[in-house]
Parts: structure tokens; sequence; C-alpha cells
């Protein structure tokens, strides 16, 4: 075991290697768990998942944490401290965001049980999370939408609903990762959420777009005056927003959009799956209710138990069966 003491006094470093050492030899001898901080945990877990496309999301996350977990014993971290940190999280954001720090945690402590740190972690309880609803753009929604904005970010808006990239991945897109004469583009595997390369053939909007950047910058596709661009979610895509008229959408749900699109013209969900880059068929089924056609068969099998219950559902000259009572109808 090689530390630094933290001291330049030589007993107090002293001292803390007689405990250290005999530590090591109780681990070894008589099975004992290493008395280890929360801190530790932190660093070990950041070190052997520094090949993570989300480390740096989970670095903040750490970060608000160790304002209540700094120089904690992961053995005296019990349940109900851990639910009032997380409680203090849901306060200040939402449940949401609360149940990301609670996978975190978990995770860590989890992980903590296999490097043999710990017998057990507590069991936490995750927030209840309202479902949210797929945000998506009519096309008029969209094409209203890319009149409103600035040049820059019409065409990567306009360059993610045809290729259904993530926003990262259209900001970062480089020349060496577009044939336009093959008409397709590539996402390396360091690029991508799952850590799989994706290729991505272009629409003709797509390839219009591109032809649009040619000149603009040597090694980056889409640039503001003469820069990458690195953010999106600035003053102009908001205002543009408020204009449109549209409300409670992100940069992301241009993607949502696209996927919509797709499923409402007919693409099968694997073909999707293929195309967006997902890593199963059950990410893709959230908008399979966008197109219930494929079901029209399946729910015409009642038909004829319904025409005998209902034998002038489908005379619209004659009452309905289940019209409302007159004075309900004159209310």
């Amino acid at each position: 075991m090689r530390r630094s003491a933290g001291t330049s006094n030589k007993s107090q470093a002293q001292e803390l290697h007689d405990r250290l050492k005999t530590e090591a030899w109780r681990q070894v001898e008589l099975g004992s768990l290493p008395h280890m901080t929360w801190d530790d945990a932190g660093l070990r877990w950041l070190d052997e998942r520094s090949h993570k496309a989300s480390l740096k999301k989970d670095m903040i996350e750490l970060a608000w944490l160790q304002t209540y977990f700094r120089g904690m014993f992961l053995d005296k971290m019990d349940r109900n401290f851990i639910q009032e940190v997380l409680e203090i999280k849901r306060k200040e954001t939402s449940p949401a965001n609360a149940n990301r720090y609670l996978a975190l945690i978990r995770a860590i402590l989890n992980s903590c049980i296999e490097w043999g740190w710990l017998h057990h972690a507590p069991k936490l309880r995750q927030y209840h999370e309202p479902k949210r609803r797929i945000r998506w753009l009519y096309p008029e929604e969209a094409a209203k939408l890319l009149e409103l904005l600035p040049e820059h970010l019409r065409d990567m808006a306009g360059f993610s609903l045809a290729t259904g990239l993530r926003q990262a991945n259209v900001a970062g897109l480089r020349w060496d990762q577009v044939d336009m004469a093959r008409r397709v583009a590539w996402i390396h595997h360091d690029q991508s959420k799952n850590k799989k390369p994706l290729g991505v053939n272009l629409t003709n909007s797509a390839i219009t777009i591109l032809q649009r950047q040619i000149g603009r910058h040597l090694t980056q596709v889409f640039t503001y005056r003469g820069k990458p661009v690195k953010q999106t979610n600035t003053k102009a895509w908001r205002k543009a927003l408020e204009k449109a008229g549209i409300t409670d959408f992100r940069w992301h749900d241009l993607r949502h959009t696209w996927a919509s699109w797709h499923i409402q013209s007919g693409t099968s969900r694997e073909r999707l799956q293929e195309m967006g880059g997902w890593e199963s068929v059950e990410m893709v089924r959230r908008y399979a209710h966008m197109a219930p056609e494929h079901l029209a068969e399946d729910s015409a099998k009642i038909e004829s138990i319904l025409e005998k219950v209902c034998p002038h559902g489908t005379n619209t000259s004659q009452p309905h069966i289940f019209a409302l009572p007159k004075k309900m109808v004159t209310a």
C-alpha cells in the first residue's frame, strides 16, 4: 500500500502507517473488511470507468454528493441518511433527477461489494416519475421553426431531422466522416452513446445541407463565424421556439421527431433501430403508438360481434345505441 499521510509530522505519519498495517493484517488473516470511505469508492469508480461516455456527468453528480458524503466510512452510510440526501436533490430539482443520483450511489455501493469493501449495500427507494410523453413536431411546425432559426442552427436542425443524429454528433461532425459520393456518413464508436459505430445514409435534404457547408471550414462540417458550434441551446434557439409557438421542446426532440416521422411513414421498428443506433428494439417501441395502422386487421376481428351488439353502428342516419339522454344533449 502506498499513499500520502497528508502530514509532515513524522510521528503522525508513523501512527497512520501502523494503523493501515494493522487493518491490512486483519483483512488477510481475519477476513475483516477494509475501513474505506466514500471518497475512496468514488475515486476507484471514476478510475475504472474512465472510458464511459457519461463520465463527465458522473463527475458532476459525484461533486454534488461530496458535500454530504465526504470522509464518510462506507459501513456508516445507512439507508436513512442516503435518502435524506436524495430528498434534498429531489426538492432542488425533480424526482427524475434525484433518481439519477440514486442510480449512481447504488452502482458505486454495489461495486464496493464486488471489491470486498462492503458485505451488503442499503436498499434505496426510487422516486415515482411521471411518464413523459414523447415530444415531436408536425411537419408544419418543423418548417416554421426552421424558418425562424439563424442559418447555422437552421442547417444543423434540418440535418438532425434528416438523419436522426444526436446533437453532439451533428455539432462534432467532421468532413472525414462524410462521403458525399456514396451519400453516407459515419459516427465512430467513441462518438456514439452505446460505443458502437453507426453508418448514416444521407437523404437528398441532408446532402443539400452539407453542400451549403463546403468551403466554410477545413475539418468541421457545421460552424458559426468560422468556428465549430459547441452550443445549440442558445438564445436564438429559444427565441425561435417562442415565435413559432412551440413549447416544451428540446434539441434532442428533433431526434424524436425524426423517429416519429419514420414510424408514421411505415418504417419498421427493426429498421428504425438500426438506423438510429439504439441498443435494442425495445428502445424503439415507444414510437409504435404513433402508427397503429398495423393493428387494423386485429382490431377488426370483433367486428362481427359488434354488428350484433350495435346493429346501427355503421348507419349514421339511425340513432346510436349509446346516444346521450335528451337532457344531457340539450344541456
